[in-house]
């Protein structure tokens, strides 16, 4: 049915694939044919990327967004979904039915590989609740499917125990081992909060040129906020390494963008980002102008690959680029949500 995603190799592959991959949703995908009806959208003209109708990322919360070949499936086996965090009370959360895991794995090694390194070279660390306290979040899935394919038996969660954390970090930084730690935004800045608190400053000592640190967002709520840009100049200074890196993803995605330094995220070769005008969203904004974040994601294919965020962003100019990112056609910068949009973020995986 579909080309392999992940052997694409150049622009016209991917605006192959993309074309492919509307048509079938369009026909199998209900929700979405909904959509792009109501929008008077003939299929049949649809000719490039940029004529493609991007699904609200609202959509999620109140419709079934999956492949009518696996919705009308008759099974006694419920349908696995990731949820997005969230307070019930307070919001709608979305929901995101997963009819093929090995796909989303596929692409979160490859993503990883691509940008960070083969899995199975690092430790794991994440200052995130475990899997079994949120089975439905995708970013514990993902973090759970690295440490499986790392399989080092220092793996572990730490969020609620920041003194274990510490001694094992200085403990690995002394032996040389590569660690990556991932973690929401203010755990990673409770924890140097904790460092510097709970100990003297000779005793603080988590410097390691193997430690590598991914910030997954989320401050909504929980600390006072600041820019990207704040954020990764504390941590670079509390954890003593320019390798503060940060992942995009979301609960309604299968696939992650990252960033290895200044704010700046390149997406695989499956994934895309494309900045629509907020006053008008059915164009799009040059390079360097900020808009609303389009988001192509073609491991999508059983729910849908074209997603209208509520964030905003900019592609990111070619001086702007320095030697953060390999290609301006996957560069981009995340700036913020919309006015008035819901507060989404991995800061409240912990509420």
């Amino acid at each position: 049915m579909f080309k392999n995603i992940f052997n694409i190799k150049s622009e016209a592959d991917f605006q192959a694939a993309c074309l492919e991959i509307f048509f079938y949703q369009y026909e199998n995908v209900e929700v979405y044919q909904k959509f792009v009806d109501f929008l008077g959208k003939n299929p049949s003209e649809i000719k490039e990327i940029k004529d493609i109708p991007f699904l609200p990322i609202e959509m999620f919360k109140n419709h079934l967004v999956l492949d009518k070949v696996f919705g009308s499936a008759k099974t006694d086996k419920p349908l696995s979904y990731f949820q997005s965090s969230g307070t019930t009370q307070i919001q709608t959360r979305s929901k995101h039915y997963i009819a093929d895991f090995n796909l989303y794995e596929e692409s979160i090694y490859k993503s990883f590989e691509q940008f960070i390194g083969k899995p199975e070279d690092y430790i794991f660390l994440g200052l995130l609740p475990n899997y079994s306290e949120n089975p439905h979040s995708s970013l514990i899935y993902m973090v759970d499917f690295l440490m499986k394919k790392s399989g080092k038996p220092e793996n572990g969660y730490f969020l609620y125990n920041h003194q274990e954390l510490f001694e094992l970090l200085q403990k690995l930084g002394q032996e040389n081992k590569k660690v990556i730690l991932f973690g929401v935004s203010f755990a990673l800045l409770d924890f140097l909060d904790y460092c510097h608190s709970e100990r003297s400053e000779e005793s603080v000592s988590i410097r390691s040129e193997y430690l590598t640190v991914i910030e997954t967002g989320g401050m909504k709520g929980r600390k006072a906020e600041m820019t990207k840009d704040e954020l990764l100049k504390i941590l670079q200074k509390g954890f003593g390494t320019d390798k503060i890196f940060s992942e995009y993803s979301m609960t309604e995605l299968l696939s992650q963008a990252y960033s290895l330094g200044e704010n700046i995220y390149e997406t695989p070769n499956w994934m895309r980002v494309l900045i629509r005008n907020t006053e008008d969203p059915f164009s799009y904004m040059e390079a360097g102008r900020t808009g609303a974040i389009n988001i192509i994601d073609l491991a999508n294919r059983h729910s849908c690959s074209f997603i209208a965020t509520q964030d905003l962003g900019k592609i990111v100019n070619d001086f702007e680029i320095l030697h953060y990112a390999q290609n301006d056609k996957h560069a981009f910068q995340v700036l913020g949500r919309i006015d008035h949009s819901d507060i989404r973020g991995c800061s409240l995986l912990v509420s």
